[in-house]
């Protein structure tokens, strides 16, 4: 049965009240991997139009140049041709036009990612900020793209999928399309292709499913099934009275691949890459690891649609896509959005505690894997997303720490701290929803008329006292703006889950993750003074062999463990090692594997908690005072 909505959100725009900016866009070289594009634009600056591509794209923190793809460029002004001088790295001046000027391009699109462009035969995939010039000084006038059907027989059935509203084609149709100004139209990402395509509704939204890509007997009705539950999970979070949803319709756009994750969020729709394997398959009705992990991702860019396409830090109100845009605060964006992700599934009845728990110590094992967490707070690798974290090398888990994960584990502690300290009557759901309240409801409405800004980067700590009762200066010194670990063993003892280290401290080590390189076993990271940095062992090294015996990359990690099982802690073996082009033989003083191996369990489970187990795990059984 249909669910009445409350409160449903204004309508986007779909008609043309005054001049628009207006694109097309078709897959002109399939084979070639090329998009043409036209730009026109009715008023063009009477002095000159200036134009330009992005650099980056929301939610993906590196400046990629996008406008290094742009294969060719020109400009008219009616039937004459007019100049158009590059004035940098993605930016374009055209000469004066007394009329309706036209850009025409090609974009070079072979990027298999969530987060640019890729055309060949089988579909294709772009983002706005890969595709679309910014008309500079008329990006607030609406813009209508027509996405034209190639006119390659192969495409016969494509379709089109996107949540930019239809101006005149009809839905999952090549056809007009419009956004209400350019930072709207860069937000909807557009697949094309013969794809797979589920519909279900959540909360009375309409949701569409769509997966590209092959994947033989996969259980799409199990998947549309499991995400409706994630869907409605979080609509009711945030908005538990009045189960609105800030979007009037979502798409989930899925490229299956042989091996890839990750996903890219924006404010009505996601885009997804993920291994085949992971996919369910029909008939089988296990959870796999993968399938699993899927679902995470699902729920972690669902979660976005409220906490950083609305909730939104200052920096990000408006973004300036020409440059870096810094903020200290990606650690509750996308921390808190790791937080919740996992327990959205708890809530959903999709995971129990177990496994839940199960995720959340491995989690914490790798964050207390690297040496990096004691020389880079969570604020500090939030403001260095440009520079480090995107820019990751092989000595990044002895140099930084990830706002992510790390940031999730804050945001358990600060949950936990907030249970404790107010003896259980708040907890960071209460703050979760009054940022939802004060800075995310309506957002892009309430920023139009200067009533929305955004969070300022101070901010956060106040709210929380203010709307929990619960000072967490102290917190945020030590576990955010500091590099201390975030105590979670004591915190939880007082929720009656315990934490058990499973290191044996018997297994040999050199203390080194690595990685297959065709049939040779290639050290990928090297441990602060683990047993293979003591001995002089680099990241890039290709061990061959231990004590005379070839090590191989049957299973790289495997194939070094396998080697290596033979000996005892403490004792030295000969490795020889390839460094670049020139041999290495190496001594090494075997230590134990010092590896965190962290499980948590509930150990103290009266049935009268058990309901308070979803999502945000249990009542503590006593209030901390002081």
């Amino acid at each position: 049965m249909k669910a009445v909505i409350k409160n449903k959100p204004a309508p986007q725009v779909r008609n043309l009240t005054k001049p628009a900016i207006r694109y097309s866009i078709v897959p002109k070289d399939l084979a070639g991997h090329v998009f043409q594009v036209t730009l026109h634009i009715e008023q063009p600056d009477p002095a000159g139009q200036s134009l330009s591509l992005p650099a980056w794209i929301p939610g993906s923190y590196m400046v990629r140049e996008f406008a290094r793809n742009i294969i060719s460029i020109t400009a008219h002004c009616g039937d004459k041709k007019v100049g158009l001088q590059k004035t940098d790295k993605h930016s374009w001046q055209a000469a004066a036009c007394s009329g309706a000027l036209t850009v025409a391009y090609e974009v070079y699109a072979w990027d298999l990612s969530v987060r640019t462009a890729q055309l060949d035969q089988s579909h294709g995939f772009f983002n706005g900020t890969s595709v679309f010039l910014q008309v500079q000084g008329q990006e607030m006038l609406p813009h209508v793209v027509d996405i034209e059907r190639p006119v390659d027989a192969i495409c016969k059935a494509w379709r089109v999928a996107t949540s930019l509203p239809e101006l005149t084609a009809k839905r999952y149709g090549f056809g007009s399309y419009i956004a209400e100004n350019y930072d709207a139209l860069i937000d909807h990402p557009v697949e094309m292709g013969d794809f797979a395509l589920a519909t279900f509704e959540a909360h009375g939204v309409t949701h569409d499913f769509v997966v590209s890509g092959r994947v033989p007997n996969m259980d799409l009705e199990r998947i549309v099934k499991d995400v409706k539950k994630i869907c409605e999970s979080e609509i009711a979070f945030f908005e538990p009275d009045s189960k609105r949803s800030p979007v009037e319709r979502y798409v989930f756009m899925t490229m299956v691949v042989g091996d890839g994750y990750g996903g890219l969020e924006h404010r009505a729709s996601t885009a997804l890459i993920c291994h085949r394997a992971d996919l369910p398959v029909t008939h089988r009705p296990e959870m796999s690891d993968g399938y699993r992990s899927f679902l995470g991702l699902c729920s972690h860019e669902y979660f976005h649609t409220w906490n950083v396409k609305r909730i939104k830090p200052a920096a990000f109100a408006q973004y300036d896509l020409r440059l870096e845009n810094y903020t200290r605060l990606l650690w509750v964006f996308e921390g808190f959005t790791s937080y919740y992700d996992d327990l959205m599934l708890v809530k959903s009845g999709l995971i129990d505690e177990p496994t839940y728990f199960k995720l959340l110590g491995k989690t914490i094992n790798g964050v207390l894997r690297g040496s990096g967490r004691k020389k880079q707070s969570v604020a500090e690798s939030s403001f260095d997303a440009w520079t480090k974290y995107y820019r990751q090398d092989e000595n990044s888990p002895n140099a930084i720490v990830s706002y992510y994960t790390k940031g999730s584990m804050v945001a358990l502690g600060l949950d936990l701290t907030i249970r404790l300290e107010s003896a259980g009557k708040k907890s960071l759901d209460d703050v979760m929803r009054a940022l939802w309240v004060r800075y995310g409801r309506d957002f892009y409405q309430k920023f139009l008329t200067g009533e929305q800004q955004g969070l300022a980067e101070n901010e956060i700590e106040t709210l929380i006292a203010e709307v929990t009762g619960v000072n967490t200066k102290r917190f945020m010194e030590k576990y955010v703006r500091g590099t201390e670990d975030v105590p979670l063993a004591k915190l939880y003892a007082d929720f009656g889950v315990v934490f058990t280290d499973e290191r044996t401290n018997v297994q040999a080590s050199l203390g080194v993750r690595v990685a297959k390189n065709g049939a040779d076993c290639k050290l990928a990271h090297v441990y602060e003074t683990c047993a293979a940095h003591q001995a002089g062992l680099s990241a890039g090294d290709t061990v061959m062999a231990i004590n005379g015996l070839r090590v191989t990359a049957a299973d790289a990690a495997d194939g070094l463990a396998i080697a290596l099982g033979r000996y005892a802690v403490g004792e030295s073996v000969q490795i020889h090692a390839f460094r670049r082009d020139e041999l290495l033989v190496l001594q090494a003083t075997l230590q134990a594997d010092d590896a965190p191996a962290w499980s948590l369990a509930v150990v103290d489970k009266p049935k009268a908690r058990l309901a308070a187990m979803r999502p945000s795990l249990v009542v503590p059984k006593r209030a901390r005072k002081g």
